[in-house]
């Protein structure tokens, strides 16, 4: 049975593994442990898909409010393990995760996606996202 859930502060390190393959091994697991303790006490919480005991699906949720949208929520790393894609698992989560923040009284989401990643793209725009501009990256 597959269920969803915002993951205890204390179990962060449970998706690193997930968020290293997505990232395709570019940032070390000593990276993203720093990280994801630093990200875990700020407007930052991570949404996990279950199957049995196992971690399958992660979804991180940044909560803020901008001048443009009101009070919104991006969500960052959204990843599924490969065995279970296409299986209609990303729509159940995405349903679950909009129920949840608007049970927490947010009114828009947006997200980035990478330009290269079509399949993300197709997902989004049948989920009714629009896109509203360009995400830029300056590395300090």
């Amino acid at each position: 049975m597959i269920q969803f859930k915002i993951l205890d502060k204390a179990d962060i390190n449970l998706v690193i593994p997930l968020v290293h393959e997505l990232n395709h091994s570019n940032v070390s697991f000593d990276l993203l442990k720093q990280r994801f303790s630093e990200m875990i006490e700020q407007n930052y919480e991570c949404a996990v898909m279950h199957s049995d005991d196992k971690i399958i699906g992660v979804c991180g949720l940044w909560f803020c409010t901008r001048h443009y949208s009101g009070r919104s929520v991006e969500p960052d790393h959204v990843y599924i393990l490969e065995a279970y894609r296409n299986k209609g698992l990303g729509k159940q989560f995405f349903d679950w995760i909009y129920k949840y923040i608007i049970g927490k009284g947010y009114e828009a989401i947006e997200l980035n996606t990478y330009v290269g990643n079509y399949k993300s793209h197709k997902f989004y725009f049948n989920e009714g996202f629009n896109i509203l501009g360009f995400h830029f990256l300056k590395k300090l």
